[in-house]
């Protein structure tokens, strides 16, 4: 972009720009950042910020200066997410935020040319400065030209996914950073389907986005008043449960749920939704329930119902009070996570299920309702991803049913594939990271109903006085035992991002002929799409499936595997690390469950090693 030639030539702007390089040259900030810091010094569409820029300078926070100027905040998986913070291009803030619903409003009045009525929806959870962001996106589709329909309190994000849908709008935003820490905060972008954006829209939204010069707002007060902005929380919340209790299977309810919303939105949907369904013994956990983004009693201050941490607390209550099941879901309610007794006696030893054995529950559960119900046929299908386990994929097949399963992560890919295969056949859709979803009603995971399902399968199990391990048991003794692991290794900055390119470079050119004792036979390149078999000789041949920047490295033991691939999220290399058994060697599960529990541990030795010594 064009710099202000008043602004450039600037003694006091002229005196920055000479520090900040400077300090480039002694190695105290990157290049990438002496650039974003020009643009912002220099260009007229940043001088709302020009002063705190300058006094970060004149006081050599060169650190902080790095760490939000080396690049610029990127659109992930499910929108733009980071750090909060007052100035910078690569943090969450008034112009990072503002950048972004003009970029999405900006292309939607374009894409739809002449269209008389663009309508959005909006909504918010209970992070820090979410309410402000939310305002702040109104005013700026308002002016745009875009009517808000707004859910003026803390929501969930499926809710959002809903009303986009129920009210028939153009586009969505949810303003939420999910699951990360309380230093963050995002926005996630949704098209009129209800599923977070997609191709073509997101690549022309993102050039909309890095090509903003002016954030065109209205008065947000104003707006409310003439009736460009509706509040419609109460209406969207009626109809959503409405929608989403159509999702309830029948059976017994008789079932104690401790459940926490772990300081976010949950509590707002998932209560009404289990008294919809007839549960009536649903205790809130105090600890948790108060909406703060500060997430003050949550061990870490992470409200990620992934981390077993999280329940410890709860299981002790339950454990006292003789609850039969413990649900958790994130801040902004998309995302479920799940404690049961080991036995049958709720006073007995607890523990917790990860997203991949949550993810076979629901699927066996559901399958068997729809078979019982008469609703399956030869088109019905499920959906999942392709670091969500097999498990999934084995259990429909038992089941008669197609499972879709060579998508990317992000439930994004799901909701393409429901509209593509058509919702009327879709039965469940899950992603290892505890996201899931029956029903047409929403386009996105949904915490909320999957809290029902998993309530029903609870109380079915408690009336057939059976433990919900038991039943995983039971999964497992029919189609093998499976184990799965995830490894985060965080790469932050501009040194992270270097980091993380030369290990994926080091996998896809020189990959690990072995791991955990197992020889590597395949690895599936999703980013150049080709499968290249190892040996002395390796042969190169094209890969059919989603591009992205994922590998798997397949073993010679059929259903051990390993995925890598960067978050799209947040500043880490994920390595999904999968191993299974066949059925006739997993009778003897605890045998069984020794021998992978080995396995995994040397798998994750070698790939921290391959890792270790490939981004040195």
């Amino acid at each position: 972009m064009a710099s202000d030639p008043a602004l450039s030539e600037s003694p006091q702007v002229q005196t920055a720009l000479t520090a900040v390089e400077m300090a480039c040259q002694d190695g105290k900030i990157t290049a990438g950042a002496v650039e974003n810091i020009r643009c912002w010094l220099t260009e007229n569409r940043y001088r709302d910020y020009r002063e705190s820029v300058l006094r970060h300078i004149s006081d050599q926070q060169w650190q902080k200066l790095d760490d939000v100027f080396w690049t610029i905040i990127p659109f992930g998986t499910g929108g733009r997410r980071g750090r909060m913070y007052e100035i910078g291009s690569n943090a969450i803030n008034d112009r990072t935020i503002g950048e972004s619903a003009q970029g999405l409003a900006d292309y939607v009045v374009q894409y739809h040319g002449g269209k008389k009525s663009l309508s959005c929806a909006i909504a918010y959870d209970t992070r820090h400065r979410s309410r402000h962001f939310t305002e702040l996106c109104a005013e700026i589709m308002v002016a745009a030209g875009i009517n808000v329909y707004l859910l003026d309190d803390y929501r969930a994000t499926p809710q959002l996914s809903f009303a986009v849908r129920h009210l028939q709008c153009d586009c969505g935003i949810m303003v939420t950073a999910s699951h990360n820490p309380p230093s963050d905060n995002a926005v996630k972008v949704y098209w009129s389907s209800g599923a977070q954006v997609l191709p073509p829209h997101d690549k022309a939204i993102i050039e909309g986005v890095m090509n903003c010069q002016e954030i065109k707002r209205a008065n947000f007060e104003q707006a409310l008043a003439d009736g460009q902005v509706e509040i419609v929380t109460d209406r969207i919340d009626a109809a959503y449960i409405d929608a989403a209790s159509e999702c309830r299977f029948p059976g017994p309810r008789d079932v104690r749920i401790l459940y926490s919303p772990l300081h976010g939105v949950g509590e707002a949907a998932v209560v009404p939704l289990l008294q919809r369904d007839g549960f009536e013994d649903v205790v809130v956990y105090e600890p948790h329930r108060q909406p703060n983004g500060d997430f003050p009693n949550v061990p870490g201050h992470v409200s990620n119902p992934e981390n077993k941490a999280v329940f410890e607390k709860p299981i002790e209550q339950a454990r006292q009070e003789g609850f039969d099941l413990i649900m958790a879901t994130d801040p902004d309610c998309d995302r479920l996570g799940v404690a049961a007794p080991l036995g049958t006696d709720s006073k007995g030893p607890w523990s917790t299920f990860t997203g991949n054995q949550i993810a076979a529950l629901l699927a066996n559960f559901i399958l068997d309702k729809a078979a019982a119900a008469g609703t399956i046929n030869d088109q019905s299908y499920v959906v999942k991803t392709l670091v969500t386990s097999e498990l999934v994929r084995r259990i429909a097949t038992a089941h008669q049913v197609r499972c879709v399963g060579d998508l990317l992560v992000g439930f994004k890919y799901i909701a393409e594939t429901m509209d593509h295969e058509g919702p009327e056949n879709f039965l469940y859709g899950c992603e290892e990271s505890h996201g899931y979803l029956v029903g047409s009603y929403a386009r996105d995971k949904d915490g909320a109903v999957a809290c029902m399902l998993m309530s029903e399968l609870a109380a079915e199990l408690k009336a057939k006085g059976q433990s919900m391990h038991d039943y995983l048991g039971e999964l497992y003794r029919q189609h093998g035992l499976h184990r799965e692991d995830l490894i985060n290794v965080f790469m932050e900055g501009s040194e992270g991002m270097a980091a993380m390119k030369s290990l994926m470079k080091a996998f896809r050119e020189n990959p690990p002929r072995s791991l955990g004792g197992m020889t590597v036979a395949y690895v599936r390149d999703y980013e150049s799409q080709t499968r290249t078999t190892l040996g002395d000789s390796p042969v190169v041949d094209s890969l059919q499936g989603p591009v992205g920047n994922l590998i798997i490295l397949d073993m010679m033991e059929e259903g051990n595997y390993v995925a890598v691939r960067p978050s799209g999220t947040e500043p880490k290399v994920k390595f999904y690390i999968f191993t299974r058994l066949d059925a006739i060697e997993s009778q003897d599960l605890e045998a069984a469950d020794t021998r992978l529990i080995d396995r995994i541990a040397a798998l994750e030795e070698d790939v921290r090693d391959f890792a270790r010594i490939s981004v040195v």
